[in-house]
């Protein structure tokens, strides 16, 4: 597994993978739906020359296998991060996501000058759940029907690794 930056010639390929509706519930309704190769050339452009680099496509066996990225925080919360991932159907079960939240969790922490990184999960997802727990992430509160997604309101777990643990 490695990590490539986001490329315009890369966005119809993006936007294949992320127009699936199991990745397009996981995330915020601000994603649009369907995520078309429009959307996807829009989202590169933004992301594309931040040094450091906040975002990042993940490879596997030569091919892109996901995303993985981090927004960071202002105003009183602005030593945190958000990280948000997701992994290609072809390709789960495989541990990319557990092997991919490591590698951005430590080059968040060496790169960025946050002290805490939270991953909010919907309360269905479960197996992002055992990524962020496999990586040391704690479980910090669930946010009782905080969340509607999908016309259905739910709760939203939030997730956390500090730094100095």
């Amino acid at each position: 597994m490695e990590f490539k930056p986001h490329k315009i010639e890369f966005a119809k390929e993006f936007a294949k993978l992320k127009n699936v509706p199991e990745i397009l519930d996981n995330g915020y309704d601000s994603t649009p739906n369907p995520y078309t190769e429009k959307d996807a050339v829009e989202f590169i452009t933004e992301v594309i020359g931040k040094t450091p680099e906040e975002r990042f496509l993940i490879y596997w066996n030569n091919e892109i296998a996901g995303e993985i990225g981090i927004t960071l925080k202002n105003d009183v919360f602005r030593l945190n991060a958000e990280i948000g991932y997701f992994i290609s159907k072809k390709y789960w079960g495989m541990g990319l996501a557990t092997q991919a939240v490591k590698k951005m969790t430590a080059y968040v922490f060496e790169h960025f000058d946050v002290i805490r990184i939270v991953a909010g999960v919907f309360d269905f997802n479960k197996p992002s759940m055992k990524v962020l727990k496999k990586n040391g992430y704690y479980l910090e509160s669930i946010r009782k029907n905080a969340v509607i997604k999908n016309g259905k309101i739910i709760d939203d777990y939030i997730w956390v690794k500090l730094k100095d643990e």
